[in-house]
């Protein structure tokens, strides 16, 4: 079987000697070449063509991002990057991901040897899930931080599997009587290629949107408040880092935060958990997914993007069960389609839809169970 092939990419001559003895320590890879800046890796990429390229952000005359840019316009390949744990390295790490960078490893820093090893397993896992990964061109330039766009809205298609209403004007949702008490909760779970999709998803939904929203990304402490901050500036709906023992609002998405599982607790709060990983992960899809049914029944509107692994598929069949609809993104748009696949496989989607068209059904179907729920005298709600 051939090796993936690797590029690395970094400025600093020791971390590329680090990083590649690691990569090359792995069956799997073999190291082609090494670049000491974007210059050098652009030449390199266009040289050797490589399977992967794992990419530093701060460099000198070409940095990462830049970089980046230009490798998605013109070469697409599948790229891992290294970062800093510091509040710029994270911000620059989320505009790499939404620039089409698949992942991204933290950086050693502190006790340099202890933390290599810490780090090895991470980078060897994350390079063999990218190398499955599907990317494309990315022509659009990136959006800055800052300022609040009209939503995105996908064009209203039919959809097959369940029998939805046309979709509604925003105006046209049915006002609650509480807004700071949601009936109906939109919860969305992700992996690798997530924070990319998260942006096509939640720009989608309407300001007015009547429900709450938990986002569940696997990611480390200390670059979730970065994505949720980009995906605020971004979308119609406010977007926060959720807090311990915070009140659940309509119009609001909450991040569950790196190294936290995030459920629903009583009266409709956040709780914030550091219990043992489930499915590996922590956060996991499936903690958050699996407290919705016991305070929202049938008002739950379950979500899978793309992802390794099957984190989530207990919980959007819990969702099923208890009357919710649950949505996946399709294998064509997802860059891994191993969590989508495994709700799949087990017979629990009601939805099976391209990543354009997924925000505008999830506002449908929040619509349609507020709307079975008025027409059967369903009470429930997550007070």
């Amino acid at each position: 079987m051939a090796k993936t092939r690797v590029l690395v990419v970094d400025d600093s001559a020791f971390m590329r000697k680090v990083i590649s003895d690691m990569i090359a320590e792995d069956p799997a890879f073999e190291v082609v070449g090494t670049a000491r800046d974007g210059l050098e890796a652009l030449q390199k990429v266009a040289k050797l063509q490589p399977d992967l390229v794992t990419l530093d952000v701060e460099m000198p005359r070409k940095d990462g991002l830049e970089t980046l840019r230009d490798i998605m316009a013109s070469s697409p390949v599948p790229v891992v990057m290294l970062s800093s744990v510091t509040h710029s390295g994270a911000k620059a790490t989320i505009e790499a991901l939404a620039l089409g960078a698949v992942d991204f490893v933290p950086k050693p820093s502190g006790a340099i040897s202890l933390d290599i090893e810490k780090i090895k397993d991470e980078l060897i896992s994350k390079l063999k899930a990218a190398a499955l990964a599907k990317v494309q061109p990315v022509k659009a330039r990136l959006e800055p931080f800052g300022g609040r766009p009209e939503p995105v809205r996908a064009k209203p298609q039919p959809i097959k599997s369940v029998s939805l209403p046309p979709a509604k004007k925003p105006a046209a949702f049915p006002q609650q009587p509480d807004s700071s008490s949601p009936r109906s909760i939109v919860a969305i779970g992700a992996s690798t290629g997530g924070p990319r999709a998260l942006e096509a998803v939640l720009r989608q939904f309407p300001k007015d949107l009547p429900a709450a929203v938990l986002v569940v990304q696997h990611m480390p402490a200390g670059f979730t408040r970065s994505m949720a901050e980009r995906l605020d500036q971004l979308s119609s709906i406010t977007v926060k880092e959720a807090e311990e023992g915070e009140r659940i609002r309509v119009g609001v998405a909450y991040v569950a935060p790196g190294d936290y599982h995030m459920v629903i607790g009583a009266g409709a709060t956040i709780r914030l958990e550091q219990t043992p990983p489930v499915n590996y992960v922590r956060p996991s899809v499936d903690v958050t997914f699996l407290s919705l049914p016991p305070a929202y029944a049938r008002q739950a509107v379950g979500v899978i993007l793309t992802g390794m692994g099957k984190d989530g598929a207990a919980g959007m069949a819990q969702i099923k069960a208890a009357g919710g609809v649950t949505i996946v993104q399709d294998e064509n748009t997802s860059v891994i389609y191993s969590m989508p696949r495994a709700v799949v496989e087990n017979g629990d989607a009601d939805f099976i839809l391209p990543l354009d068209r997924i925000g505008d059904a999830a506002v449908r179907a929040v619509t349609t169970l507020a709307q079975r729920g008025r027409e059967e005298g369903d009470g429930s709600s997550g007070r």
